[in-house]
């Protein structure tokens, strides 16, 4: 189960208990990720852009958040790391849209710099593994396979990439797969993006 936060983001459910929320959280944004793939909006949203991004988010948190699909006006922090301030948020991103993304290596740089980036209030690693999924898919005709990336070591990889990202490279290029449109490969990644989090009521075969 997530380790939900003392205070409970605002949210259009008006729910104030924290595993309630989350519990009703995961199970509407499954189900829009479900949609996102059924439907092939993902093909509609611009590929490797903040644009594309937030498209992603608005989509996935729209009956959740007010704020679904909308940069974050306060600085954040996770642990001791302390991402983007708000500040300079929108050159960061700025200059993320305009990096290479043409190489496996180039794509996970701007993966990391997202992910520093982190411009959303609640929901930056669900829709930002999506997004780089997109692009992977594009550039390369690749997708990662997140069942067979272990939760900690990804997390902990994460955690290391602003400084050094070879870990993180090395463990999501074992991932890989080609199996761009197999819709289990999809389900399967968003159930254990979802895990990454800690989210683990709903698997997307329930939602479905």
């Amino acid at each position: 189960m997530k380790r939900f936060m003392s205070v409970v983001l605002e949210n259009k459910l008006g729910i104030k208990d924290p595993v309630e929320l989350a519990h009703r959280e995961e199970r509407l944004t499954k189900k829009r990720a479900l949609e996102l793939y059924d439907n092939k909006l993902l093909e509609s949203f611009s590929v490797g852009t903040f644009a594309g991004l937030k498209a992603i988010h608005k989509y996935l948190f729209q009956d959740v958040y007010e704020f679904a699909g909308t940069m974050r006006t306060d600085n954040i922090a996770k642990g001791n790391f302390r991402f983007a301030p708000v500040l300079y948020l929108s050159e960061a991103l700025s200059n993320i849209d305009k990096m290479p993304q043409s190489t496996f290596d180039q794509i996970i740089d701007k993966y990391v710099e997202m992910n520093v980036a982190h411009p959303f209030r609640e929901g930056n690693g669900r829709s930002t593994r999506i997004w780089l999924d997109c692009i992977l898919k594009k550039e390369l005709g690749k997708v990662v396979d997140w069942s067979q990336v272990d939760k900690e070591d990804c997390l902990l990889a994460m955690e290391r990439s602003p400084v050094r990202s070879k870990e993180i490279k090395s463990l999501l290029s074992e991932a890989l797969t080609d199996q761009i449109n197999d819709r289990q490969v999809y389900m399967k990644g968003i159930d254990a993006s979802y895990g990454y989090e800690g989210y683990c009521s709903w698997s997307m075969e329930n939602i479905e």
